[in-house]
């Protein structure tokens, strides 16, 4: 019973197919395409696949993107499912004031980051960061509720940003430094420290109202990139919402 999980993202397509939709299935084959060349999924990568038996994906990006996918799809005799948020699913419940408004992205990285802190025995509050081209920071309690969460422009963005509003500035390649001596060195400084800073509040949060650390786990494409101007150790842990798919795959098709 094989298991096709999909991530979309603003900028990339992932996917992995599994043996069976279950956590830790056997991973048979994965890639990764721009969104611009998915339309050559069918007669490229996935032409020789064995069709599988159930598709679920998580899509953050247009619906023309999406609609682009289906008709790569149709090699297959299957319709595909898409995560919604939900107020409850997979042991994870939604704290959001309106749950399916929450970025579904942001749902199922959130439902992989919690069975991965079950996975470790001791149940503890946890601080989740995502970072790619936007930087997500969000806070779990040690029973599965998701408490909120804060929504940041990524480094890219920021940059971008600068380039456009302030004369003379342009997109940099600079280092990350303590005391930056030049301009590209201080845009990539500031961008990497705003989001650092960001995700220290979010730390602090949790901490005051649970009174203990918080488990921090970090993910995303530029999740790496991230990590050592961090103020606190944070654990990496690849393919979070490939993980949360894994999950909801098993409550929702294991034995149909």
């Amino acid at each position: 019973m094989t298991f096709l999980a999909l991530d979309i993202g603003n900028t990339r397509l992932k996917w992995a197919l599994y043996a069976a939709p279950r956590p830790h299935a056997p991973l048979l084959a994965q890639g990764a395409e721009f969104l611009e060349n998915i339309d050559k999924l069918a007669d490229g990568p996935w032409r020789g696949l064995a069709a599988p038996q159930h598709i679920l994906g998580c899509v953050v990006a247009a619906d023309g993107i999406k609609l682009r996918l289906l008709e790569q799809i149709e090699l297959w005799d299957v319709v595909p499912q898409w995560v919604v948020a939900s107020e409850a699913e997979a042991g994870l419940r939604n704290g959001y004031d309106h749950p399916t408004r929450l970025g579904a992205d942001r749902w199922v990285a959130m439902i992989g980051a919690y069975h991965h802190m079950l996975a470790q025995g001791v149940p503890r509050p946890m601080v989740l960061v995502m970072v790619g081209t936007a930087v997500t920071v969000e806070a779990i309690d040690a029973h599965g509720k998701f408490l909120g969460g804060l929504i940041l422009p990524g480094h890219g963005i920021m940059l971008r940003a600068l380039e456009s509003g302030t004369a003379g500035l342009h997109v940099p390649t600079g280092d990350v430094t303590p005391f930056p001596t030049n301009t590209s060195d201080a845009l990539t400084s500031g961008g990497t420290y705003a989001i650092a800073g960001a995700v220290e509040c979010m730390v602090q949060h949790v901490r005051s109202r649970h009174g203990a650390d918080p488990l921090c786990l970090m993910t995303g494409g530029a999740a790496w990139k991230m990590a050592p101007a961090m103020t606190r150790p944070f654990e990496l842990v690849d393919n979070l919402i490939f993980d949360g798919l894994l999950q909801m795959a098993a409550r929702r098709f294991e034995g149909s």
